[in-house]
């Protein structure tokens, strides 16, 4: 006969085993929710992807106001595309979402290269010669006034670099310089237009982050001149100006657009953003630009008797990206991007007027200028390049460039993810 305690033991081995199988069932449910979950992301991820390829593969305005399709498991899950200007290149959006799930991806677009227009150095055929002197190095092909180019021996200074001169092909180069895109400036033109009322209620916070998924935020100072100081500004942000606005080295820019009239960045500035003037762009020492930032001075409307066009570097300068002035109609006094001493640009310089420089300058990329001048003291040499850097090669392989500038190919890429989710 079986004594009383068996039965209690029988019941606890029971819920023993009762609370293991529970145990296994829920783990077993828990699995499959997040290998479903796994699956659905894996499903949008690759949604995301396929919508970012789109965008790149698209060269017309398809879009441009935005658009949801379903790609893939017949209407299960939707993608939603959008490609927008944004200064130089264009922002892409690609979100793809399925029941309560989202992921998306913002990125900058830029192409690729074309190396039968790339140069070192384009200077425009005024029948003028040009000649080298100093610790002057010229990496890459060279568009020259008839192709030519010398030694010469000025302000003290005998040529003591290369004795190819030019460390690639040179060729005759013609009396204007390869244009614009004349496209994008007219995207430039309704941007500007577009600015609205006088709005500074975004500076009440000192940090402000602006989703490109998201309506852009405005800024606009109106006709008063201000200061942009201790304030930290990322993403989807325009800054308007109809007159000077000053940014101290306190704040932070980072994928903003600047309008002015004119712009003065402070001394040991730091930041990533594209800055466009009317009449002028002063940068102080030490500042840095990372890439893929933009120096321009825009005139799209006609007015011969604007003052004079000039970006200005101070000493010690770096600059990754695109420098460029562009006016519609040709002015009196030609437009001037000028350098002081050891500024370098990592990028493109298209100047339509002058580029001067001035001791030690280096440019790890392009110059195309129809004048160049070089500055000591006060006295200007015309084509002279006296103790300049200017190498091609000295660029990441990766570099892109932009649709705006002649070099740009037809291919394009992922210039800088925004964000992603």
């Amino acid at each position: 006969m079986l004594k009383a305690s068996a039965m209690y033991i029988v019941i606890i081995i029971a819920l023993v085993i009762g609370l293991l199988c529970s145990a296994l069932i829920v783990a077993a449910f828990f699995y499959r929710v997040e290998y479903q979950k796994k699956f659905r992301y894996d499903q949008l991820d690759n949604n995301v992807n396929s919508g970012v390829n789109i965008l790149l593969a698209e060269s017309d305005t398809s879009y441009l106001s935005g658009g949801t399709f379903s790609l893939f498991n017949n209407n299960q899950d939707s993608v939603s595309l959008k490609r927008t200007f944004w200064g130089m290149y264009d922002v892409g959006i690609s979100v793809a979402f399925s029941q309560k799930d989202t992921l998306y991806k913002t990125f900058s677009i830029a192409c690729n290269v074309d190396s039968s227009k790339w140069a070192a150095l384009y200077l425009v055929n005024k029948e003028n010669p040009v000649a080298v002197s100093g610790q002057t190095t010229i990496k890459g092909n060279a568009y020259l006034p008839n192709g030519q180019i010398t030694t010469s021996y000025i302000d003290n200074k005998f040529y003591s670099g290369d004795k190819r001169l030019v460390i690639g092909h040179k060729y005759s180069s013609e009396r204007d310089l390869p244009p614009l895109s004349v496209k994008r400036f007219s995207n430039f033109q309704s941007l500007m237009h577009e600015r609205g009322k006088v709005n500074t209620s975004l500076l009440v916070n000192d940090s402000v982050r602006a989703s490109f998924t998201m309506d852009t935020r405005i800024v606009n100072f109106g006709r008063q001149p201000d200061t942009l100081k201790r304030r930290h500004m990322s993403g989807n942000i325009i800054i308007y100006s109809d007159t000077t606005l000053v940014v101290d080295s306190s704040a932070t820019l980072e994928h903003v657009m600047v309008f002015a009239k004119t712009i003065i960045l402070k001394d040991g500035f730091h930041g990533s953003c594209q800055f466009y003037a009317c009449d002028s762009i002063s940068v102080g020492e030490r500042c840095t630009l990372d890439y893929p930032s933009c120096l321009a001075i825009l005139r799209l409307d006609s007015n011969k008797t604007a003052p004079q066009a000039r970006i200005h570097l101070a000493n010690n300068c770096r600059i990754g990206g695109f420098i460029f002035t562009y006016e519609k109609s040709k002015n009196e006094r030609l437009p001037i991007i000028a350098f002081d001493k050891q500024v370098k640009v990592t990028g493109q310089v298209y100047s339509q007027g002058i580029l001067e420089t001035t001791d030690k300058d280096t440019v790890d990329g392009s110059i195309f200028t129809s004048v160049y001048w070089y500055n000591n003291t006060g006295s200007r040499y015309q084509n002279y390049l006296i103790n300049v850097t200017i190498d091609t090669k000295a660029l990441s392989p990766y570099y892109l460039s932009v649709d705006l500038f002649p070099v740009a190919g037809k291919k394009k890429k992922v210039l800088q993810w925004l964000e992603t989710k």
